[in-house]
Order: structure tokens, then sequence, then C-alpha cells
């Protein structure tokens, strides 16, 4: 058993991250679902689907709540839903969701901190070497 793995974001966002992520690792190790959000919608019926999507994922191991930008309304929706066993991390990126696929086996907590390593440690300014 694993960590569910509930993905909110603007548009497709969280689709397209998906899709890019399980291309690159040729799997996707972890029960995801991904939820988009559209600019009119209304956050309190997103947030029934969400309490939905959550007890669809949840097999006693944790959910982690990814969303792609902290203040936004997907971040709202998802930080209404946090408890002991439910956790959320905005500002996701490819390089997080590749680290969170590649510790499918870690618990909630340790999960977390892969995630917002795999975030930070993935934004850099390029350099030219020649």
């Amino acid at each position: 058993m694993s960590v569910g793995l509930l993905i909110i974001t603007h548009k497709n966002v969280g689709k397209a991250l998906l899709e890019a992520a399980s291309a690159i690792l040729g799997n996707c190790p972890l029960p995801v679902i991904t939820l988009s959000i559209e600019n009119d919608c209304d956050p309190e019926k997103k947030s029934a689907i969400v309490k939905k999507y959550i007890k669809k994922l949840d097999k006693d191991q944790g959910i982690l709540i990814l969303t792609d930008m902290y203040g936004s309304t997907p971040s709202n929706i998802a930080c209404k839903h946090i408890s002991k066993n439910i956790k959320a991390v905005s500002g996701l990126n490819l390089p997080m969701l590749v680290k969170i696929f590649n510790y499918p086996n870690l618990d909630l907590n340790q999960l977390i901190n892969k995630a917002t390593s795999g975030g930070i440690d993935g934004v850099m300014t390029c350099k030219n070497d020649h």
C-alpha cells in the first residue's frame, strides 16, 4: 500500500505534468487522481469533488495533495482538506513529481520531504558552459 496522490491545478496543468512524469519513468507507481480547476469554477463544488477523490484514494497510508500555486483557488481548496493524514504541498513542478514517483514506498511525511526537495532542487539558472 502507498500514499494516494491528488493533483489539483489550474486548467490541465496537473494532467500534463502527470503524463510527462509517467513518460519519463515509464509508469506511475502511486495511485493518482488529477483535478482541473477552471477560472469560473464554484470552489465549494470542487471541494465536494475533492472529498470524493480523497475517499477513493484513501488506503490508510495518507493522501498528499499537490497544487500548482500557493494562495490560488486549487491551493485554497486543498487547504480545506488538510488533516492528520491529508497534507498539501504547493508549487508543483515536473522535478517534484518525478522525485515523488521515485520513492513510492515512503510514508506521507517522508514523501512530503522528497516532494519539496525535488521541487526546489529542480529550479536552477541555466548556464552556457561553452
